[in-house]
């Protein structure tokens, strides 16, 4: 790790051991102590397991577990990393978090940061795009500003061209916009799904400033944002089901499936697929004005 002179963890350190102590110990309170076989007792001031439990279920001394939850610069291996995950009951991408907040493992450490204009789209990606016409369809960059959408977007969620790409980010957008707010009719799982892969990026790229000075502007900004982000899963590719109330055609329910783009600009194509079993297609094509035909997929 690299320290100042004086010895003291640099600023962007700082933020890594404190985003992984915030993470620590949101994932312990989370755990009933019965569920791993403990007791529950009577004298627990918080929910879910101590830090004494989580260290003896993971196998290592309970200072050693304290010190890495309260964030401080001390030395860990992927074994005993793997170890305190199995104890936290970590799913795979929030293991992946653990790894690149302790161990430094995100792809974006050491690189420069990202310029201030949009990634540029291939064209295989725009025809993928075109082609996606009964699916709404969102491209984002890993810090969920918008950079390419379909027609279908446009008519279900907003008319991204009238936004400056500086302020075309998702996670503003669902806090700032009416019309999105109106739109989801469980608006905190609408939002849970996109707050679940910024998590995901944040411990990538968690020695990015930016990501720091815009949790801070969102916190001033939205009284609700600072629970929610807290509250938020990490996961790489959350599989929802949203219900929508859209405006001019009422109830629709998509499967939102996120898919990570290859190449190098960090790209992640999230689908909205029309439920099935619902009438959402049919009034897809009612809203962009085009019938209905057997040929359509």
């Amino acid at each position: 790790m690299r320290k100042l002179g004086n010895g003291e963890c640099t600023m962007n350190q700082q933020t890594r051991l404190q985003a992984l102590s915030t993470f620590l110990k949101a994932q312990r309170a989370k755990i009933l102590p019965q569920s791993v076989g403990l007791a529950p007792g009577t004298r627990r001031r918080t929910p879910g397991l101590r830090r004494e439990e989580v260290a003896q279920l993971a196998g290592v001394s309970s200072t050693w577990y304290t010190w890495l939850e309260q964030g401080r610069d001390i030395k860990v291996s992927p074994s005993v990393l793997d170890a305190v995950a199995r104890a936290l009951q970590l799913t795979v991408d929030e293991h992946k978090y653990l790894y690149a907040l302790a161990l430094e493992t995100g792809s974006g450490v050491g690189q420069s940061p990202q310029k201030d204009e949009p990634p540029q789209i291939n064209p295989a990606l725009k025809r993928i795009l075109k082609e996606l016409r009964s699916c709404p369809t969102i491209i984002s960059d890993r810090r969920s500003h918008i950079v390419g959408w379909n027609e279908a977007a446009t008519h279900v969620f907003l008319d991204f061209e009238q936004i400056p790409y500086e302020e075309r980010n998702l996670i503003r957008l669902v806090f700032t916009r009416k019309e999105l707010r109106r739109l989801a009719v469980n608006w905190e799982h609408f939002v849970s799904g996109f707050l679940a892969i910024f998590r995901a990026n944040y411990g990538q790229y968690v020695e990015d400033e930016w990501y720091e000075q815009f949790l801070s502007e969102m916190r001033q900004v939205h009284p609700d944002f600072h629970d929610l982000w807290e509250q938020s899963r990490v996961s790489s590719a959350p599989e929802v089901l949203l219900e929508f109330r859209h405006a001019k055609v009422g109830k629709m329910l998509f499967h939102l499936t996120s898919l990570q783009v290859s190449g190098n600009a960090d790209l992640r194509c999230s689908i909205y697929t029309p439920d099935p079993n619902s009438a959402t297609e049919t009034k897809l094509w009612q809203l962009i004005d085009r019938p209905v035909s057997s040929s359509q997929p």
